[in-house]
């Protein structure tokens, strides 16, 4: 009773979950042009996750699995399904998830063992796996409504039905550790707590067994994704689209967002994209972005790049931008490998790659 006066009174004057209002990037997060300045490592139209063992780098590309030798790409499997999420196993093998509803390992000493529900619910948008402690994957199901491409739908329903599970690899077991997650989409093992990105509510949780869960980092000013470790301690995080107050303001007009829903096709939807500056029918366009020529610095953008650098406690040490005139936008996953960071900027269908030790010196100058 007391939370639905306070939510009640939180809607009449506009301010805690009611509020539209978005953290401007400052400080750690101070805009930079990293991203748009990375090398293009490679370019592929149905690329979908990155991993890594620590020498080579893995791509999750359409219906298979490429890894790469130095520059050189080889197939290692191809599926009967797309391939959502990857993970490479410390024993040998890997770990994919199949159009969202299997996770299935392939090669190693688990080869073919594979899982399809959980606590008698089907998986539907399996969108990140990783390893977790003593045998452990840790999986993250975005939602139980929307596929994993329909992220826009969950987006603009205000779903709430994402999940995160550990599968335990020797024995086939496995368990749900959190549930009613507005759009689970990434997750990792920090010092044996289990961290995993709500898209929805803007912020990474840390889920302790038997705890209630905790923020990490919240009110960030994207929607956060996949989680990655980065040497010396930390993790990269990765913000696939950003927030805006236009979207925000959208999201608690019911009324508008369920007919707009109902009545205009999805990729003109008052909306984040992982791409903008198509067509002409976007729905912000022109002199709302831009005045003879030159892009307004309080530009609304449709789309971003960013990746986020956190320490091993949570906070944000630096970011890596392309900003709203670039086109890496889209980041859904970021890898470190032999003193480089591989970034899959799904917006502009490309992998990127830039030198960490480069780009910290780049930001202290």
């Amino acid at each position: 009773m007391i939370e639905a006066i306070y939510k009640l009174k939180d809607k009449l004057l506009g301010r805690g979950d009611a509020a539209i209002t978005v953290p401007v990037f400052d400080g750690a997060l101070k805009p930079n042009n990293l991203l748009e300045d990375a090398a293009v490592f490679a370019s592929l139209k149905s690329a979908q996750d990155l991993a890594t063992d620590g020498q080579n780098l893995f791509v999750a590309d359409g219906q298979r699995v490429l890894r790469y030798d130095a520059d050189i790409a080889h197939e290692l499997h191809h599926f009967e399904q797309p391939v959502t999420a990857l993970a490479c196993l410390l024993e040998g093998g890997l770990a994919v998830a199949l159009a969202g509803r299997e996770v299935r390992i392939v090669g190693g000493p688990h080869d073919g063992r594979q899982w399809t529900s959980i606590d008698g619910v089907a998986f539907s948008a399996v969108n990140a796996i990783s390893l977790g402690s003593s045998g452990k994957l840790l999986v993250t199901d975005g939602s139980a409504e929307q596929p994993a491409e329909n992220w826009k739908h969950d987006l603009m329903s205000r779903g709430a039905t994402g999940r995160v599970c550990e599968l335990t690899l020797s024995d086939g077991s496995l368990r749900t550790l959190a549930t009613g997650l507005s759009h689970a989409f990434g997750v990792c093992n920090a010092d044996g707590a289990t961290w995993v990105s709500e898209s929805w509510r803007h912020r990474v949780m840390s889920i302790n067994a038997g705890e209630r869960p905790t923020p990490v980092t919240d009110s960030l000013p994207g929607y956060p994704s996949r989680l990655s470790p980065a040497s010396g301690g930390g993790y990269w995080l990765t913000c696939f689209i950003l927030r805006t107050q236009l979207v925000e303001f959208v999201l608690r007009e019911h009324t508008f967002r369920k007919r707009m829903m109902a009545e205009i096709e999805p990729q003109y939807w008052i909306a984040p994209a992982l791409n903008s500056g198509n067509t002409f029918l976007e729905p912000m366009q022109g002199a709302h972005l831009k005045m003879m020529g030159v892009v307004k610095p309080w530009a609304p953008p449709r789309s971003y790049g960013l990746v986020i650098r956190l320490n091993a406690s949570g906070d944000i040490v630096y970011s890596m931008h392309s900003r709203f005139d670039g086109k890496n936008h889209g980041v859904v996953a970021a890898v470190e490998c032999q003193g480089h960071l591989y970034v899959l900027a799904k917006g502009c269908t490309s992998i990127l790659r830039l030198s960490i030790a480069d780009a910290e010196r780049s930001l202290q100058a």
